[in-house]
This record gives C-alpha cells, sequence and structure tokens, in this order.
C-alpha cells in the first residue's frame, strides 16, 4: 500500500517521506477525522510526529488535490481522502456523526445560485444537518454535542445558540431560499 501512496505523492510533485506517507494513510484509514485523530494515527504507525507536521503535511496535501479539508460549523477541520468528486455530507445533531452523500443533482457544481455575482463557481459545498438513524431510535442528545451545533428548542443550527435572526444579521445563512430545508439530500448516503 505505501508504494500505491508513494506514487501518488510523486504523482502530484510531492516529495516523498515517512510522514506524508503516515498522514495520508491515515486520511485514507479514517475519513472525516480531525488533525488530532490524524495526528494519533501517525503516531501509531511511525512513533513521533509533530503536531506542526501533521498541519503542513494536511495543509500540504489538501494544496495538491490529494485530499479534502470540510469545515463544518462547530467543527474542527476535518479531513478525507474522497477528493475532486464535490460530494456532500450528512452530520448528525446527536452524535456528530458524518457521513458522505453524492452530490445533490450530479455533475459539479451541483448547485446553481440565485445570483453568482459574476464568480465562475466550479464547487458547491453542503452540508445537511439532521439525526442519523440510530439516534433517532434513541433519542439521545450529547449535551456538547447539542450546545455545539445549536439543536434546542428555538435555536438555528447555525446561530452559536442565538436566535436565527441574530445569526443572519452576522453575515450567517441558515437556508439558501424557501422553507427548511430547501435541499433535499439523495436517497443514498455512504
Amino acid at each position: 500500500m505505501n508504494d500505491d501512496i508513494a506514487t501518488l505523492l510523486r504523482r502530484h510533485g510531492v516529495q516523498v517521506t515517512a510522514q506524508r506517507l503516515a498522514v495520508l494513510a491515515a486520511v485514507s484509514g479514517h475519513p472525516h477525522g480531525t488533525a488530532d485523530d490524524v495526528g494519533q494515527a501517525v503516531r501509531a504507525e511511525i512513533g513521533a510526529i509533530s503536531r506542526q507536521a501533521v498541519y503542513d503535511t494536511l495543509a500540504l496535501l489538501t494544496d495538491r488535490g490529494l485530499i479534502r479539508r470540510i469545515q463544518p460549523a462547530w467543527s474542527p477541520a476535518r479531513y478525507e481522502d474522497r477528493a475532486g468528486d464535490n460530494h456532500h455530507h450528512l452530520i448528525c445533531r446527536a452524535c456528530g456523526r458524518m457521513v458522505d452523500v453524492d452530490c445533490a443533482v450530479g455533475a459539479a457544481p451541483c448547485l446553481t445560485p440565485a445570483d453568482n455575482s459574476g464568480f465562475e463557481i466550479d464547487e458547491a459545498e453542503v452540508i445537511y444537518w439532521g439525526r442519523c438513524p440510530q439516534c433517532l431510535a434513541h433519542s439521545t442528545v450529547r449535551p456538547e454535542v447539542a450546545r455545539a451545533t445549536g439543536s434546542g428548542p428555538g435555536v438555528s443550527p447555525m446561530s452559536d445558540g442565538k436566535p436565527a435572526d441574530r445569526a443572519s444579521a452576522q453575515g450567517r445563512t441558515d437556508r439558501l431560499e424557501g422553507d427548511a430545508p430547501c435541499l433535499k439530500a439523495p436517497a443514498r448516503a455512504r
């Protein structure tokens, strides 16, 4: 497997090092993991690696298009090796579980904004928030996830626990248009 990863790194103009091999393998083995998750997996594999080396390697691999960085609200950045296909994510408000979901329409950028303001759009990032089947069955919400995601009576999911109108006043957006949810997730999630 390391030979395949080394070839992939070289093909993208990245010098092959043990740390870079281990970071890319960790991202592949732990989809949607944080930098800390990646660091722990790398340390278990090769021993010592500095936190800064993990962040630097993740930034390099993201810049080269080998991995994708996802930044859900109230969460540290997460990384995955499924890059370049413009897929989206489902996140459970109760337990924080994140799963991939194929593009809402098909071809990138999947969504067309009402006004592109002159931008040439090549990617759309959508996060569907809700509750996973396990949490629905158990009706549980971990308190720290509820606080972090603002899931509670009268609290907008994008508002840091503030009323939705205050969130919008701060430049955040809860919905693209229309009633919630204005987008329907495809039936097939991975």
